[in-house]
C-alpha cells in the first residue's frame, strides 16, 4: 500500500493550504498481498474447526486451543509478521492485518496465546537480550510457553504505579526473591509463565523503582488460585508470590527501569496488536447477518444502530491503516493508543448490545449458536476495564493528547 501525507485529518484541521498539499492515497492491496489473502483464506477454510472449540477460559478449552495454536505454528501462521527464525513469515504489518481480517472472518478461535504474542513479544523484540529472544519467542509462538500478564493488584488496578509486590535482591542465587499478589490475571489459571512489574527500590517515588520480571509459575513459592467469572469460566486467577525466585536472565530491560518498558507493553495492549480491526469487522458482519434473520429489523432506530456500528468498525479499520503507515515511517503511537483503546472497547459493547436487543428473549440462551452473542457480550463488558479503565484513558487523552490542564 502506498502512503502519502497523513490522511486521518478531522475537518477542523483541514484548510485550503492543507488540501493543496495532500497527495492521493492508494488504499488498494498489491497483487502479492491479495495472493497472500487467498492463501490464508484457503488454509483457514480447510482447518478451522466446526463446531467451534470450547471456551479457552476453561481447562478443557485451553488445552484444545493449544492444539490449534500448534497447528497455526506448524503452518507458520501463528505469528506471520515475526522473523522466520522465531516461527514467522517475515510478513509486513499490512499482511498481518490481512491475516487478522481473514482469521476472524473465518470464525477461527480466539488466541489463548494473545497476551504473549501480542503484548509481551513486541516488548521482548524491543528490550530483550538476544538470549532472551532465542529462549522465549519461538516457544511462545508454538504455545509451548504460555504467558499471562501480572499487572493488576488488589489495591493497584488502573493505577499501575501503585503496585506493592516487590522483588528483593538475592546475590547468592544470582537473581530476585518476589513477594506479593497479582489479580485479574487473564488465563493465569492455565499459563506456564507470567510477565509483570515488581518494586525493586521501595524508597523510589511513584513511577520509579520498578523492574519488569519474567516469572516461571511452576516453582515453589507461587500459588495460583482461579477466579470464576460471571459466565462460569475460571481462566482468571489470583497469583500469590511467597519468596519465589526469578534469575537475573529473566529481568527484561534494566533493573528499576520497568515503568518505561511496561509503557511499551501497554501501548501494544491499547493500540495496534491486541485488538485488530478484523475482529470487529467480522462481528459487524455477523450482526448484519443476524439482523437479516430478524423480523424486528424493520424498526428504523435499530437499523440505524446497526449501520452506525458497521461504519464504526470500518472507521477503526481505516484508522489502523493510518497507524500502520506511521509505524512503517518510524513514528510511535504514544498516548494516542489510549484513544484507540477507548474506541474499540466501546465499539465491542455496542455491537453485542444491538445483537442482544435483536434476539430478545433468545439472548439468554446458554447453548447453541445464538449463545455466542451473550458470551461475547459478557466478555465485551470487560473491555472498558482491562488495559486501563476507560475513565483513566480519558484522562490520558485529555492531558497527553489534547494538552488540557490537570485539575
Amino acid at each position: 500500500m502506498a502512503a502519502g501525507p497523513p490522511y486521518n485529518l478531522t475537518p477542523r484541521q483541514v484548510d485550503c493550504s492543507t488540501l493543496a498539499r495532500l497527495v492521493p492515497m492508494d488504499l488498494t492491496f498489491s497483487p502479492a498481498e491479495e495472493t497472500f489473502r487467498a492463501e490464508v483464506r484457503a488454509w483457514l477454510a480447510t482447518n478451522v474447526a466446526d463446531p467451534p472449540l470450547p471456551s479457552g477460559d476453561t481447562a478443557e478449552g485451553f488445552a484444545a486451543h493449544l492444539e490449534w495454536e500448534r497447528k497455526l505454528f506448524d503452518a507458520r501462521y501463528a505469528v506471520v509478521s515475526w522473523p522466520a527464525e522465531f516461527g514467522g513469515r517475515d510478513a509486513s504489518l499490512w499482511e498481518w492485518l490481512i491475516f487478522e481480517e481473514e482469521y476472524w472472518l473465518a470464525g477461527a478461535p480466539q488466541r489463548v496465546t494473545q497476551n504473549g504474542i501480542f503484548l509481551l513479544a513486541p516488548t521482548i523484540f524491543e528490550f530483550g537480550t538476544p538470549d532472551q529472544q532465542q529462549r522465549i519467542l519461538r516457544s511462545m509462538a508454538s504455545g509451548a510457553q504460555t504467558w499471562c500478564q501480572g499487572w493488576s493488584e488488589p489495591n493497584a488496578g488502573s493505577d499501575l504505579a501503585g503496585i506493592t509486590s516487590r522483588a528483593v535482591r538475592d546475590d547468592a542465587g544470582g537473581g530476585w526473591r518476589i513477594t506479593g499478589q497479582k489479580t485479574w490475571t487473564t488465563r493465569g489459571a492455565f499459563c506456564t509463565h507470567l510477565f509483570g512489574l515488581f518494586k525493586t527500590d521501595l524508597d523510589a517515588p511513584r513511577h520509579n523503582g520498578m523492574t519488569y520480571l519474567l516469572v516461571d509459575l511452576a516453582q515453589p513459592g507461587i500459588t495460583v488460585r482461579p477466579v470464576e467469572r460471571l459466565d462460569g469460566d475460571d481462566g482468571f486467577a489470583e497469583v500469590f508470590f511467597d519468596d519465589a525466585f526469578v534469575p537475573d536472565d529473566m529481568v527484561l530491560g534494566g533493573v528499576n527501569e520497568g515503568w518505561s518498558i511496561a509503557m511499551a507493553t501497554t501501548g501494544s495492549e491499547r493500540g495496534l496488536t491486541l485488538r485488530s480491526p478484523g475482529r470487529f469487522l467480522a462481528t459487524a458482519r455477523r450482526l448484519i447477518d443476524l439482523a437479516r434473520e430478524q423480523v424486528a429489523v424493520a424498526d428504523t432506530a435499530t437499523r440505524d444502530r446497526i449501520v452506525d456500528a458497521w461504519i464504526d468498525a470500518e472507521a477503526y479499520r481505516w484508522q489502523t491503516f493510518a497507524t500502520v503507515t506511521d509505524i512503517v515511517d518510524g513514528k510511535a503511537a504514544g498516548a494516542a493508543s489510549s484513544m484507540v483503546k477507548l474506541f474499540w472497547s466501546e465499539l465491542d459493547v455496542r455491537l453485542h448490545e444491538i445483537a442482544l436487543d435483536l434476539l430478545g428473549p433468545h439472548a439468554e440462551l446458554v447453548d447453541g449458536e445464538l449463545a455466542a452473542w451473550m458470551k461475547g457480550y459478557q466478555f465485551a463488558l470487560s473491555g472498558p476495564i482491562y488495559a486501563g479503565t476507560n475513565e483513566i484513558q480519558r484522562n490520558v487523552v485529555a492531558e497527553r493528547v489534547l494538552g488540557l490542564p490537570r485539575r
